[in-house]
């Protein structure tokens, strides 16, 4: 029984992936080491702040970073220091000066909800989301066309959330940025790459320390030190409302150290060795089929997907297998297509017997 039990919760097995509504990811030993080691001493954290960026730039190559206490503060906070740069009056009162240069350009079909909308974090920042192109194509000559002198940055994301076909490419963001002389956005907040886009030449990039990374509730902004740096100063304006605690801080500098030494390759055979377990006992079982899939985004995440044949049958199954006391998690975007996804990243060995006997139930009911 574990602590949420204790408390009188149900037992979830996160079957989803890294979501925030899940916890997002669990913590290894040496990320609750430090950050047990970190809560019992003190430090100025305005030189932590400074160490840390100075630390996770050094480890993905990027000129500077700045910590933030999420991916979506992360957003709010790069927005702010487009806008406000480092002019005090701006940031500690950032309603009361009328700033003309605040409109920040995406594409429509990037304009997503990852559980709060894309647009919504702009906003907190003090920008304007002006969308442009169509949810399904997006041409150069419709960035170009919004770009006015109201324009403060562009924004792209890069995630399984946005549409993936028809829309410009990162580098024709670049492109399209360098050309007019304005900053770019990225958001990579799930993204496994720590370095790619800082080297593609990408102002601001925005990661989760949550995520792939598996640190504590955090994030940072990476990316060149005349955008990244200034961002530090807005946590004497609204970005105290987003601060983030020492041992986040150095939680999240441990995850990243791990992470960039990690073995990627032994990640990806656990994962096929998971995946394979569970589409195996699947197959095994009347009125489903079951085979591996790669993330729609072209991430190295692999899943086992389970075709149910109907939609019906699909979005009955997950109602079910969210029911506790045992409740598990599933991916259900193409649940419309009778189609769920079981993502092993954040799953046991223990878990795989449980998984498939709530499954076997559910069908034995359906039949």
């Amino acid at each position: 029984m574990n602590i949420y039990e204790r408390m009188g919760l149900d037992h979830v097995i996160n079957c989803s992936g890294k979501m925030t509504k899940l916890g997002v990811s669990t913590l290894s030993d040496a990320v609750r080491s430090a950050m047990n080691e970190a809560g019992q001493s003190f430090v100025v954290m305005d030189d932590l702040m400074a160490a840390a960026g100075k630390k996770i730039a050094n480890l993905i190559g990027a000129e500077a970073a700045c910590v933030t206490s999420s991916a979506a503060s992360g957003i709010a906070v790069s927005v702010a220091t487009i806008i406000a740069g480092k002019d005090l009056n701006r940031i500690e009162h950032p309603h009361d000066i009328i700033i003309t240069r605040n409109e920040i350009i995406l594409q429509k079909g990037h304009a997503v909800n990852f559980g709060a909308p894309i647009a919504s974090m702009i906003e907190l920042g003090g920008g304007t989301p002006v969308e442009t192109g169509y949810s399904n194509k997006t041409e150069v000559a419709h960035v170009e066309g919004a770009i006015t002198e109201r324009t403060a940055a562009l924004f792209h994301v890069i995630s399984h959330h946005a549409v993936q076909k028809g829309m410009l490419t990162l580098a024709q963001m670049i492109e399209i940025a360098e050309r007019h002389d304005l900053p770019l956005i990225v958001d990579a907040a799930a993204e496994e790459d720590l370095s790619r886009y800082v080297k593609m030449g990408c102002d601001m990039v925005i990661y989760s320390g949550a995520k792939a990374l598996e640190g504590p509730t955090s994030g940072f902004i990476a990316g060149k030190s005349k955008w990244v740096d200034p961002c530090v100063k807005q946590y004497v304006g609204a970005g105290r409302a987003m601060k983030i605690g020492k041992e986040n801080i150095v939680g999240l500098v441990t995850a990243v150290e791990q992470y960039m030494n990690r073995n990627s390759d032994a990640e990806v055979i656990r994962q096929h060795e998971k995946v394979n377990q569970l589409v195996n006992a699947f197959n095994a079982l009347d009125g489903i089929r079951s085979e591996e899939i790669q993330d729609e985004a072209g991430r190295k995440i692999f899943r086992a997907m389970v075709d149910f044949g109907s939609p019906e049958q699909a979005k009955e199954a997950v109602i079910k297998l969210q029911q506790g006391p045992l409740r598990i998690y599933v991916r259900d975007h193409q649940q419309n297509l009778g189609k769920l996804s079981f993502d092993v990243r954040c799953i046991s060995d223990s878990d795989v017997p449980l998984i498939v006997e709530k499954m076997a139930q559910i069908l034995a009911k359906h039949n």
